[in-house]
C-alpha cells in the first residue's frame, strides 16, 4: 500500500492544506462574538485624518460593528460642529 500511495501521492498539497486551515480560521473569527480588536485603532486613525480636515473632538466620534446575518456592517458616526456661514 505505501508503494501505491508514494507512486499516485495520495498526500494532500501543503497549498491546499493552507487553505483549508485560513478557512477554518476566517470560519472562527466571523463566529466570534467578541468585539474585533482593530476598532479602537480604526477610531484612532479616524479622528487623525478627520482632525487634518476640521476640528472634531475625538468624543463625537462613534464606531460600532454590526452582524446581521452572514453581513457585518461598520458603522461610523461622527459629529461635526457647525460652520459659521460666510459673511458673518
Amino acid at each position: 500500500m505505501a508503494l501505491l500511495s508514494f507512486l499516485f501521492n495520495t498526500k494532500p498539497k501543503s497549498a491546499a492544506t493552507a487553505k483549508e486551515r485560513l478557512q477554518i480560521i476566517i470560519a472562527h473569527e466571523r463566529n466570534s462574538q467578541s468585539a474585533p480588536d482593530f476598532l479602537p485603532a480604526l477610531r484612532e486613525e479616524l479622528i487623525q485624518v478627520i482632525s487634518k480636515y476640521t476640528k472634531v473632538n475625538p468624543d463625537d466620534i462613534k464606531i460600532s460593528l454590526d452582524r446581521q446575518g452572514n453581513l457585518e456592517v461598520l458603522d461610523v458616526n461622527v459629529v461635526l460642529p457647525e460652520l459659521a456661514a460666510p459673511g458673518r
